[in-house]
């Protein structure tokens, strides 16, 4: 606090946060943010957690800062649950997502992965019901949504 954001309300949501000195916020600075966002030279802004300072365990944090560079990597499969820590059914997932991390630690192009959709955002990346898991095989960075049961044989 203070903040200042425009929200962009449509089929994306998208927040644009102005980032100055707030000691030396006035109507000239309010009025060159607004210009910026109306001129479209305003990034989106997507909250990130902080990076790991550790990604070695067999399933590896993803946050929002680095989802291009783990989920995006065309040399690895990965597979991603995007998750909410106060989730029930993210919760019971969260033992069968480690086994399965485990199983696969070895193989060097396949990333089991988790993002705390509720500390992180990615542009282009919609969640709208905890957990949703996606598939981002080196061929198809595009994603696909896993609709298969969520216990550990079927997955």
């Amino acid at each position: 606090m203070p903040t200042l954001r425009i929200i962009k309300l449509g089929a994306a949501l998208k927040k644009y946060k102005f980032e100055g000195d707030f000691k030396a916020l006035d109507a000239g600075l309010v009025s060159k943010f607004v210009g910026d966002f109306k001129h479209g030279t305003l990034a989106p802004h997507y909250k990130s957690a902080a990076v790991p300072e550790s990604n070695d365990d067999p399933v590896k944090i993803v946050v929002g800062s680095e989802w291009e560079k783990i989920v995006k990597d065309e040399t690895k499969d990965v597979l991603i649950a995007y998750t909410a820590p106060w989730c029930g059914h993210c919760q019971r997932l969260a033992p069968n997502w480690e086994i399965l991390g485990e199983q696969v630690k070895d193989l060097d192009d396949l990333v089991i992965a988790n993002m705390d959709s509720t500390a992180n955002e990615v542009e282009g990346v919609e969640i709208k019901s905890y957990p949703t898991l996606k598939w981002y095989p080196k061929g198809n960075k595009a994603g696909e949504d896993y609709t298969g049961e969520r216990i550990l044989p079927a997955i």
